[in-house]
């Protein structure tokens, strides 16, 4: 690719001896914000998609910004209401810890997966990128089940629920349905018109509550040693079974115990690769990614073991077991009293869910803006488009309505651990198939730049945990029920039902109905008004 300006590259290896086989159209591609603005012609080029594109809405997201916007999606409500649950799963303090060490350890394998593919791919979109990247065969495949979870399991609502849980308890109201239901609903309607109405305005918001809540997560950690000097505190209760002889005493090693217990902890590391779906919107996105994701992992993960350890240490064990989705509200309470403990500090915990609830959002209606360029969503012009306020609002809206649908029309008992069993299984999919891709990559295309490269034990132990993650929830357990109550698979086989779905729906509409009707599909790139490059997928007669 002699003659071509630098800026204009792919990110090519200067020594690979592969060469390039696709050029930029110089005539139509051009320079915006120091980064190549492709025309649309270009949008779908394989080795175009290497090269970084600024967003319409330009470059907003400094590097405090992504560590920031990273910190608040991966801490929402996970480890102020999972803790309980898992504790009773699998039965001993010891096994919890552990499944919490194994899960930072798995999220860090995770991230150095989207590290190598992020550095590589800058470009806003994700695990959709890698996968139409990695799986050009069959056409449209892994596009379209991209679109499909994004559409249906992309959603909120775990967080938008533990907020209402919360805000009614903090204030002594009694948590029925409707109530609970009402806040979650208000929260993500308000959450949607700030990010749709008012970019800036809700990367500040984002930011401000990621501080209040490293700030929480550090005073929290704090109680825990200091109650260990209190002495009305549970830490004599406990210290027997806090003892390293008895700290695996009563574990529950069944392996569906154990993996239900396990997509909780993942589930509350997850968003650790959140900047990857917005890395159009990211200042220097390569030399970003490279040191701010390792360092907000590290970050959180200290802060979670430390904040499991204070809640053994200051709550009784039995308490523990029962506390369903407040055991952030009994530690507060066990240490302040009823009064405090029961009301301000369980509204900082309403207000860290809330947080999540915005980075969720922002992140996911890039994605789902991504899908809709691209022509997987019906309405592009519409839902593609960031008129008029700078905002996708139709990605927006694409990931509102789902989430009302989840909040609103599911059962209320136990409604909060089976939508985040459903949401972690299908992940698994896109998990593994990521992890093969990335090996796959390295053999095929060995002249991509790297500027950041996975250990290749990292991958084979993200596949190997992803095959038995799929697998582990069709062992039967003795009782032959889950933690939720239901039957103990039902969570994968909803969520294997997804994509099962997701393969149907490509099938129908790319093969079978085109084949009946005698045409095929081909894409055809046009460019909005506010800049946005969109791909309409349009019907050609066969001759």
């Amino acid at each position: 690719m002699s003659g071509i300006p630098d800026e204009l590259q792919p990110l090519l290896d200067p020594e690979s001896s592969v060469p390039a086989t696709i050029e930029p159209n110089r005539s139509t591609s051009k320079l915006q914000d120091g980064h190549v603005v492709l025309a649309p012609s270009d949008a779908r080029s394989i080795e175009l998609e290497t090269i970084p594109e600024t967003a319409t809405v330009g470059r907003n997201l400094s590097w405090t910004s992504a560590y920031m916007l990273t910190i608040s999606r991966v801490v929402g409500s996970g480890i102020f209401a999972t803790p309980g649950n898992i504790y009773k799963t699998v039965g001993s303090v010891g096994l919890t810890l552990t499944i919490w060490i194994v899960g930072a350890t798995v999220a860090a394998c995770g991230m150095a997966i989207s590290l190598e593919l992020g550095c590589m791919l800058p470009r806003s979109g994700g695990h959709k990128v890698y996968l139409e990247f990695m799986y050009r065969r069959p056409r449209f495949l892994a596009s379209t089940l991209v679109a499909v979870q994004a559409v249906v399991l992309g959603f909120s609502a775990s967080n938008c629920i533990v907020f209402g849980e919360y805000m009614l308890a903090a204030f002594d109201i009694e948590a029925t349905a409707f109530r609970q239901r009402t806040l979650a609903v208000g929260l993500l309607t308000v959450v949607t018109v700030i990010h749709g109405c008012f970019l800036k305005t809700g990367i500040w918001i984002q930011n401000a509550l990621a501080w209040v809540k490293l700030g929480l997560m550090a005073f929290m950690a704090i109680l825990g040693v200091v109650a260990l000097f209190l002495p009305h505190t549970s830490s004599r209760a406990n210290a027997q079974a806090l003892s390293v002889p008895r700290l695996f005493e009563g574990s529950n090693w069944e392996l569906v115990a154990l993996s239900t217990a396990f997509f909780k902890v993942v589930y509350s590391f997850a968003g650790y690769d959140n900047v990857n779906n917005v890395l159009n919107e990211v200042k220097d996105p390569v030399r970003t990614l490279k040191t701010m994701a390792p360092t907000a992992l590290l970050t959180v993960a200290v802060f979670y073991l430390m904040i499991n350890i204070a809640y053994f240490i200051v709550v009784p064990l039995d308490e523990i077991k029962n506390s369903g989705e407040l055991i952030a509200a009994l530690f507060f309470e066990k240490i302040f009293g009823a009064s405090v403990g029961s009301t301000i500090l369980p509204i900082l915990v309403a207000v860290s869910g809330a947080g999540n609830v915005m980075v969720v959002t922002f992140a996911l209606s890039r994605l789902n803006q991504e899908i809709a360029r691209q022509g997987f969503l019906p309405f592009p012009k519409y839902l593609a488009s960031s008129y008029p306020f700078g905002a996708p609002l139709g990605g927006l809206m694409v990931h509102y309505i789902p989430s009302i649908l989840v909040i609103t029309l599911p059962p209320q008992q136990d409604v909060y651990a089976f939508i985040l069993d459903v949401e972690g299984y299908p992940g698994q999919f896109f998990i593994m198939a990521i992890s093969l891709g990335t090996l796959w990559l390295r053999r095929s295309r060995p002249d991509l730049k790297r500027p950041f490269k996975a250990w290749k034990a990292a991958i084979w132990l993200r596949i190997a945990l992803s095959a038995c993650m799929m697998v582990a929830p069709f062992v039967p357990p003795k009782n032959g029920r889950g933690d939720v109550g239901f039957w103990y698979a039902t969570y994968a086989v909803v969520g294997g039902g997804i994509l099962i779905f997701g393969v149907l729906y490509w099938y129908i509409w790319t093969i079978l109905i085109p084949r009946l009707r005698g045409y095929h599909l081909e894409e055809e790139t046009d460019l909005l008004e506010d800049g946005t490059s969109v791909t309409k997928l349009v019907k050609i007669k066969n001759e």
